[in-house]
This record gives C-alpha cells, structure tokens and sequence, in this order.
C-alpha cells in the first residue's frame, strides 16, 4: 500500500535481539512489550510513513561517554556466566548485554539517519530500559542508559539536548549522568513518592549542571490536563531559553491508569498532546523517543500509537485525554521554587 496523504516519515527501530533479553516468568519487563509495540507501529493509520532503520551495537567508546570500563566489564561477565539477578528488580540473562548494546545503539543509528535527512523524527522500541541505570549501578530493570547515550554523543559534538522523561518512575539513572553537566537539560514528569525515591523538586542540578534539572513530582491520580499545565507553565519557560537543538524523549507510558506498577491517571490520548507541544520547541528532524516502561500490553500499544501519530503528524488518539485529576497545587509549587516571587 502507499504511503498515507499528509503523513511525514518516521524511523522505527526495533531489534529480535531484545526478546533474547530474559527476565524470567511474571516479570513485567517482559520479551511480549515488543509485541504490543511493534503492533502500534503497524497501524494502518501510519501506512507508508514508519519506516525501519536497523539498530547497530554502541560501542565500547560510545559506553564509556557514560559508564566506566570497570562497570560495562561487570556485566560482560554476568552475562558470560548466564545472568542472574543483580536486585530485586532486575535480571539478565545470557544475551542480556547483547541487547542493552543494541538498545543504546539504536539511537545513536537513529540520530544518524536524521542526521542526513532520512526523516523528521524517530521511535526506538527496545529493552531492556535504561533510565534507572545510573554510571555505576544496573537497577529498575535497566542495565545501561540508553538515552544517555545517546545524549552524550549529541552533546560531544556541540549540541544542546534537551531529554523529557515522562516515564511514572523518576529517571535517577538519566539524572546522575547528567547532574552537573549544563549541555543537557533533563526534565522529568513523575509519581511522587514512587521508586527509585528520588526526583525531589530541590534537585536542580549542581555546579556547571546548577539549573539544567527540573523534576515535577506529581501526586497519585494526576491527569493529563495537569501535565499539560505543568509543560505550560513550568517546563516551556524553563526549556525556551536552554534553546536546545535535539530533544530525546525517555518514552515510559507507565503513567497510564490501567498500568500495574503505578497510580497515576493519564490515557492514550495524553502522550501525544505532551509530545506535540514537545516537538514544536526543537527544530524539525531532531526528535528521537525511546522507549522505557509501560507493563499494560494493551495501554502500551495504544500510548505508542499514539505518539507515533504525533511523530508523523497523525491524530491517532485511541482514547479520550484524561481530566480533572489532582495535582496543580504540586506543580504551583514547582514553578515557585524556579520562579519565586
């Protein structure tokens, strides 16, 4: 079939290596997520404008922008042995690395495809995560930090990057890489109080990084409508003077209410609205998602939908955008720690 009137191309990478990635049975983080995605991608309302680019291994070098040699050594090893649990949380199995280096090196394969034109945003579904993983520590079912990766690699090469995190769990792993350095504005829309436990609204960045974190905890039960007044009011005034020039968005969609693990009430029809309005601060082609949490099969294949809709300028809204839930008294106090009177 041919490509639908009115769509712009979308790179979608994906890999069969992140079904060797093995949690073990009742996991959340589980091989189906891929499943639910890849669905999404293949709706017949995005006909001819997902395109497929193939994701390439980050190298050692590209790693170790992020995580010491030491650290990377670890898990060759763990992996070399068969896996094993490192937390309660988190698990590999034998192929488990080989899948974290494709994951990373997704998008930096997508950032270089946009790079020459090849379109004018992208979507990396792979696992396993990587916002929790901070330089030195695997944990939250994250091995390494895939997004940060990729940030450093932007941010090497003169660009100011600009990562959005609106999985419901804090990105502490994103956080901790980036924490001093002022090329990278990292903001996060989360679950307060929720795992890892960090995420606090005092936590702005420290020394050359002082003001390039802001985290919006929010409360059980907010809804789309706060969120969007939380980028509104708080996040687009904090973003515009940064000016960044790539945006990566740390694309969890846990935040849904039918999701198991968390207790917010975002829909199907919120990620596309928070993504639209994120898009429209970076130049065009400078887009990147990649995929972090999100365990309801069936919710996760519709957020994906629909924010692959807004990546290729189709609204494609499986559910009505949520209302009327709490929370705007939490980002009241957010914009009064940045914008005291």
């Amino acid at each position: 079939m041919g490509r639908s009137v009115g769509l712009v191309t979308v790179l979608f990478a994906t890999h069969p290596a992140y079904l060797e990635h093995l949690t073990g049975v009742g996991h959340p983080e589980r091989p189906s997520r891929m499943q639910a995605v890849a669905a999404a991608a293949a709706s017949p309302e995005l006909d001819g404008a997902v395109v497929a680019v193939e994701p390439r291994p980050a190298t050692r070098e590209e790693l170790e922008r992020v995580h010491p040699a030491w650290y990377l050594d670890r898990l060759d090893a763990m992996a070399a042995q068969g896996g094993g649990w490192i937390d309660a949380d988190t698990r590999m199995s034998g192929r488990s690395v080989e899948a974290a280096r494709l994951a990373a090196g997704a998008g930096l394969a997508a950032i270089e495809a946009l790079e020459r034109g090849a379109a004018e945003a992208a979507f990396c579904a792979v696992r396993p995560p990587g916002h929790h993983a901070t330089r030195t520590t695997a944990m939250g079912f994250c091995l390494v930090s895939n997004i940060g990766v990729v940030a450093a690699a932007l941010a090497d090469r003169g660009e100011r990057v600009w990562i959005f995190d609106f999985d419901a769990h804090h990105g502490n792993g994103t956080q901790d890489v980036f924490y001093d350095d002022p090329r990278v504005l990292f903001v996060s829309l989360h679950q307060w109080p929720l795992y890892p436990g960090t995420g606090r609204l005092t936590e702005t960045g420290d020394g050359a990084g002082a003001g390039t974190t802001l985290n919006l905890p929010m409360p059980a039960g907010a809804t789309g409508d706060v969120y969007l007044h939380a980028f509104d009011d708080v996040i687009a005034p904090i973003v515009e003077p940064f000016a960044p020039t790539w945006l990566l968005i740390s694309a969890g969609f846990d935040a849904h209410r039918e999701d198991p693990l968390t207790d917010l009430g975002l829909t199907a029809g919120d990620y596309p609205l928070l993504t639209r309005r994120a898009m429209a601060m970076v130049p065009p082609g400078r887009t990147l998602a990649m995929l972090e949490g999100g365990y309801d099969l069936d919710a996760l294949a519709a957020s994906t939908a629909g924010v692959l809709g807004a990546l290729t300028g189709v609204d494609l809204r499986l559910e009505a955008p949520s209302t009327g839930g709490p929370g705007r008294d939490a980002v009241a106090r957010v914009r009064a720690h940045w914008f005291p009177a």
